[in-house]
């Protein structure tokens, strides 16, 4: 059987990888369960368990559907598997979320109780910027600082005017898409505009923005629609970047973006919280 150490490292390897999993730990047990307070489990989007161990059928079913949830809504929960007549005693049904607590019920012979919480783990949401242009500098340092991880596709002898990056491309190729929340700026001002665009219209992506005129913009999908860009496309880059906060410096033009960004990706969350 795996230690937690175990467990926790390959909890950290997934994370590296930025795939999304959920960290389930077994917080309290009364009476007899096969797990004990304190066992880990590593569960993916899928269901399957990675590694670790939180005990057999009596509470697997409802550990992993809590974990398939968590990760989908980013939502952590806190699971509490108990035998019938406990649940009696409550007043609540198997399946039923009181105080923040989801009740299961626990058939097997032993009818002990088990408190499991369920944390999701999911990857940096990856911002990809093309360009160098003094707000792609800007864009690329605040986002890092927010929790981006942060993708920038510009020549090579522009890479070093970037502090704040994970990762570099030479020229305007996206890199693949991975999983998570995924946001693309085009922030070339001048410098590749239309190849830049075109390559981030290329790959599926939460947002697409453009700094640059709304009569730029126009242009630019003219000229992407002669080449055969669908209009479906075309239409989903939004221009100018960011929120109308009146900015006028780079950084005020970042910030704008971010907060644009920011509120694509909590969409609905706070409704959750």
């Amino acid at each position: 059987m795996q230690t937690h150490q175990d467990v926790l490292d390959l909890a950290n390897d997934m994370k590296a990888r930025g795939e999304a999993f959920a960290l389930a730990t077994v917080v309290r047990t009364v009476s007899v369960t096969a797990a004990k307070a304190g066992a880990k489990a590593v569960i993916r989007a899928d269901g399957s368990i990675s590694g670790g161990w939180i005990g057999g059928g009596c509470a697997r079913g409802a550990v992993l559907k809590a974990a398939r949830a968590a990760i989908a809504d980013g939502q952590p929960r806190l699971v509490s598997i108990q035998p019938k007549d406990l649940l009696d005693e409550l007043g609540v049904k198997p399946g039923e979320a009181r105080e923040g607590i989801e009740f299961a019920r626990n058939n097997c012979p032993s009818q002990g109780t088990m408190d499991v919480f369920v944390e999701p783990v999911l990857p940096k949401p990856h911002l990809i910027i093309c360009g160098s242009s003094p707000v792609a500098i800007a864009l690329a340092d605040v986002s890092s600082r927010a929790g981006f991880f942060v993708s920038v596709c510009a020549p090579a002898a522009d890479h070093g005017a970037f502090a704040s990056v994970e990762r570099f491309v030479d020229g305007y190729t996206l890199p693949g898409a991975e999983t998570g929340d995924r946001f693309v700026v085009v922030a070339t001002q001048g410098r590749g505009d239309h190849e830049a665009l075109k390559a981030a219209l290329s790959e599926p992506a939460d947002y697409v923005a453009f700094v640059g005129s709304r009569r730029k913009a126009a242009a630019l999908r003219a000229d992407l629609a002669e080449e055969g860009i669908g209009e479906n496309r075309l239409s989903a880059f939004k221009a100018p970047a960011g929120l109308d906060l009146g900015a006028i410096t780079p950084e005020e033009i970042a910030i704008s973006i971010l907060a644009e960004m920011i509120a694509i990706r909590r969409n609905g969350q706070r409704d959750l919280a």
